[in-house]
């Protein structure tokens, strides 16, 4: 069977395989920022989110959590179980950063007493607007039962990795995930897990995500491969 392009994305791009519920994801040099109006190739930066999405989908499948990650199979492709992925971008936030600071008008980096779930609507058409459960199940995208899953995952891997970047230093702000449907019709963790998709600080404040391309801050490889590194004291 020869493989076939389904989707190409600002990240990855994703491929058939001979078990038509396995894709084959392929990581992309390609960094993005504020919906693809600023775009580079970035040399390593493929390898570099393969190697680290891969290892923290080993340890949140090792640690219960249902996802569609299957194995690594190059530097730059892992196999994935296909799902029909749910078009919202779950946001959670353990401190003010980013465009929830823009939107309240409040300094980056203060810790929220709650984790906040956001989700926003994934239309790259429409800038992939902010939206809230009311308007989840006007789209039907996900009724009420699905709707409070995906917020009490998104809490539940949290706290995982809050736990993990800890113990090696790093201070995890803020993140977003995807889920999608397996063929059974379950709702599992999909997409990937990055300095591309998180925002990671060390303790002096240094930002060890893709901020760091966003605000022209110093090489985005650099910083990933510290992230790389680091990740290696949980094995």
């Amino acid at each position: 069977m020869t493989k076939e392009l389904i989707y190409s994305g600002k990240a990855k791009d994703l491929y058939t395989t001979e078990d038509d519920d396995v894709i084959l994801s392929v990581y992309k040099d390609q960094a993005t920022a504020f919906n693809g109006v600023k775009k580079e190739q970035i040399a390593g930066k493929g390898v570099l989110n393969n190697k680290i999405s891969s290892f923290i989908f080993e340890k949140l499948n090792a640690a219960g959590v249902k996802t569609h990650f299957i194995k690594k199979v190059s530097e730059t492709e892992q196999l994935n179980q296909k799902v029909t992925i749910i078009p919202l971008e779950v946001v959670l936030r353990n401190y003010t950063a980013g465009s929830f600071s823009k939107r309240f008008g409040v300094a980056e980096g203060i810790a929220l007493p709650e984790p906040i779930v956001e989700f926003y609507y994934k239309n790259d058409d429409l800038d992939d607007p902010f939206i809230n459960d009311e308007h989840v199940k006007f789209l039907d995208i996900a009724n009420d039962a699905q709707i409070a899953y995906l917020k009490e995952e998104t809490r539940r891997i949290n706290a995982l990795l809050v736990d993990w970047f800890q113990q090696i230093g790093l201070k995890l702000i803020d993140f977003k995930l995807e889920f999608g449907f397996d063929k059974d019709g379950n709702i599992i963790l999909a997409d990937e897990f990055s300095p591309d998709n998180c925002r990671l600080w060390d303790a002096q404040g240094h930002h060890m995500d893709k901020d760091v391309f966003r605000r022209g801050l110093g090489e985005l490889t650099d910083v990933y491969e510290v992230v790389w590194q680091k990740l290696q004291a949980l094995k």
